[in-house]
C-alpha cells in the first residue's frame, strides 16, 4: 500500500494518481490532510475564487419503472395506485414556473416506463423548445436512453440523434451508481451495465452533446470499487473531454428495499476530496446539498467542490428516500459568500451569467 504522505505530496504537485493511490487515500483516516490536498487542486484549477450554481428544476415525468432498483424509494409498478405519467401540458406548466424565477436549465427524468414510446419524448421536447427559447434541456439519463432505444429497436446513437434534433441539449449522469458490475448486480440487477452507461456517454459526446457524471456511494461497494468508478470516468474523459462536471452523492436508505445506513458527512467529504484528486481532467466538482444538507455542502467547498449544483425548484427522487433539504437562492448565495468565495450563476455548460 502506498505511503499516505507520498501520495498526498504527489497530489499536491498536480500529478496523476494511480488507482492504488486513490484507494489508499480513501481508506486513510486523515480527512483533513486529504481535504487540504483537494482544496489545493481545486484552487489550482479555479484560481478566480468563484463558486457557481445554476437555477434549475427537476421534473420527474413518471414514477413507473420496471427496473425496480433495490436502493430506490421513488419507483412504482405500472398498476400501483399512485403511479403517474405527466402530460406535456403539465411539464410545460412546471417549466413556466421555473422560467419566471429566472431558471435556465430543466432536468427531466423518469422511470423506465414500459409503455411510453419515442413519440412522447419527441412531443415533449418539441413543445418545450417551442415555448421556451434558450432554456437548456438537460435530460434523460443513460438507463432511460437505453430502455427507449431497446423499445424502439434503435441504436443508442440513432435515438440520441433523434432526441437531439427534437431539442435535447445535454445528458445528465444519472444511473451511474457505481460503475462496477458486481455492485450493479446486487443493487440494480435489471439496470444497464457500466459499459452500457458509458456507451451512452460516448455516443452523446460524438454527437457534440455535453454530459455530467455522477456517483451514488454507500450501498455495498468497497473503497476500491469507488476508486475504480473514478478511474473509468477519468479514462472516458481522456478519450472525449465531453464531461462538464462530476457529482457524488450518498445513498439514502429510508423507504428502500436495500435498507442500511446513510453515509455521514465525514465519509461524504472524504469521497468528494478523493474525487477531486483522482479526476484531474474534470473541470468541475459539485457539492450535494440535496443529500447532505446545506451546511455540509458549504464545508465541501473547502474539500474540492467548486460548484453548489442547482437551486432545484423541485426534487422528488431523493425526497422519497427521506431527505428533504430545501435551500432558497438567497441562502445559497449567502453560504457561498460566507465560505469565502464569489457566488456566480452559470449555465449548464458553465458559462457565467452573473456574479453576486
Amino acid at each position: 500500500m502506498p505511503e499516505l504522505r507520498d501520495v498526498l505530496e504527489k497530489a499536491a504537485a498536480g500529478r496523476r494518481l494511480s488507482e492504488e493511490e486513490g484507494t489508499a487515500l480513501l481508506e486513510s483516516a486523515d480527512l483533513l490532510d486529504v481535504g487540504r490536498a483537494a482544496d489545493l487542486a481545486r484552487r489550482r484549477r479555479h484560481p478566480e475564487g468563484r463558486v457557481t450554481f445554476v437555477i434549475d428544476r427537476n421534473i420527474n415525468y413518471t414514477n413507473v419503472c420496471v427496473s425496480a432498483c433495490r436502493f430506490c424509494a421513488f419507483y412504482r409498478s405500472p398498476d400501483a395506485p399512485d403511479a403517474y405519467v405527466l402530460s406535456v401540458e403539465e411539464i410545460i406548466e412546471k417549466i413556466g414556473e421555473l422560467v419566471r424565477l429566472g431558471g435556465t436549465q430543466v432536468l427531466i427524468q423518469g422511470g423506465l416506463h414500459p409503455e411510453l414510446g419515442l413519440e412522447y419524448y419527441i412531443g415533449m421536447l418539441e413543445a418545450v423548445k417551442a415555448r421556451f427559447d434558450g432554456l437548456q434541456v438537460h435530460s434523460f439519463s443513460p438507463p432511460e436512453i437505453v430502455h427507449l432505444a431497446r423499445r424502439e429497436g434503435l441504436s443508442v446513437r440513432t435515438l440520441l440523434a433523434a432526441l437531439r434534433a427534437a431539442g435535447l441539449d445535454s445528458v445528465p449522469g444519472g444511473g451511474a451508481e457505481i460503475l462496477v458490475d458486481r455492485v450493479r448486480r446486487l443493487i440494480s440487477p435489471r439496470k444497464i451495465s457500466w459499459r452500457e452507461w458509458m456507451d451512452v456517454m460516448y455516443a452523446a459526446h460524438e454527437l457534440g452533446m455535453r454530459t455530467t457524471a455522477t456517483m451514488m456511494f454507500g450501498t455495498v461497494e468497497t473503497p476500491a470499487e469507488r476508486v475504480r468508478h473514478l478511474v473509468r470516468l477519468r479514462e472516458a474523459q481522456d478519450r472525449t473531454g465531453g464531461f462538464t462536471a462530476f457529482i457524488p452523492w450518498s445513498y439514502q436508505p429510508p423507504n428502500t428495499e436495500l435498507g442500511g445506513e446513510a453515509a455521514g458527512s465525514h465519509e461524504y467529504l472524504k469521497v468528494l476530496a478523493v474525487s477531486r484528486l483522482m479526476l484531474d481532467n474534470f473541470p468541475n466538482v459539485q457539492a450535494s446539498w440535496v443529500t447532505q444538507g446545506p451546511k455540509v455542502a458549504q464545508v465541501a467547498l473547502s474539500f474540492g467542490a467548486n460548484d453548489f449544483g442547482g437551486t432545484m425548484l423541485e426534487e422528488n427522487v431523493v425526497r422519497a428516500a427521506g431527505a428533504a433539504h430545501c435551500v432558497p437562492l438567497a441562502e445559497i448565495i449567502r453560504m457561498i459568500r460566507d465560505a469565502g468565495f464569489v457566488p456566480a450563476q452559470r449555465t449548464t455548460e458553465y458559462r457565467i451569467l452573473r456574479e453576486f
